[in-house]
This record gives structure tokens, C-alpha cells and sequence, in this order.
């Protein structure tokens, strides 16, 4: 919990929007959580992803890759158990990750 009160916290200093936390622990073994995050914009995202990258390795956070950075619309970052989605508001709302995932629980923090 306290990676993911960390990234959290992390994302709201950089004015990430309607952050959502979904525990898929018992729907798949990719994760134990997805972190689901807005950005205002391609250049905001890829903002997002450089600053959570910079901050996590400061604080010895393993980062196994991170994909999509280049086109900032839907940016992953796989940081093991914890796998975060940074996403533009149409890309969120056009792939519906959460309604995917709508069996995962719901973390609130």
C-alpha cells in the first residue's frame, strides 16, 4: 500500500486527473494493481511518465519497462506488481480499461 499511496501522490503533484487504483490481484498475474491516471495532453502525459521514472528510481522503485512514452497517449509503466496506465482523456474513454477491469476491486486511499 504504501507504493501505491507513493505513486498516487506522485501523480497528483503533477496534476494527473481522475486517478483510480484497481486491485487485479486475483484476475490475472501480470499485477497485483493497475494505477489508471488522465493527462491533459500527449506532452502532460509523457510528463507524467518522465517525472514518475525520475522519482521512483530516486527512491529505489524497480521499473521493469515503459512503453508508449513516444506517442504520450497511453503510456504504461511496469513497475512490477504495480502497473501504471497514464492516459489522454479520449484514449481512456475510447479503450474503457476500466470496464475491462470492472471485476478488479476498487482501491481507495
Amino acid at each position: 500500500m504504501e507504493k501505491l499511496k507513493l505513486i498516487k501522490d506522485l501523480l497528483e503533484n503533477k496534476k494527473a486527473e481522475d486517478i483510480a487504483i484497481l486491485d487485479v490481484s486475483e484476475l490475472t498475474n501480470i499485477a497485483d494493481y493497475f494505477i489508471i491516471a488522465t493527462a491533459n495532453s500527449e506532452i502532460h502525459g509523457r510528463a507524467l511518465a518522465d517525472y514518475l521514472e525520475e522519482e521512483l528510481n530516486k527512491r529505489n522503485v524497480p521499473i521493469h519497462h515503459v512503453e508508449g512514452k513516444e506517442s504520450g497517449k497511453w503510456i504504461l509503466i511496469d513497475a512490477l506488481d504495480i502497473i501504471i496506465h497514464i492516459f489522454t482523456k479520449e484514449w481512456r474513454d475510447h479503450y474503457g480499461i476500466e470496464w475491462l477491469w470492472s471485476e478488479a476491486k476498487r482501491v481507495e486511499l
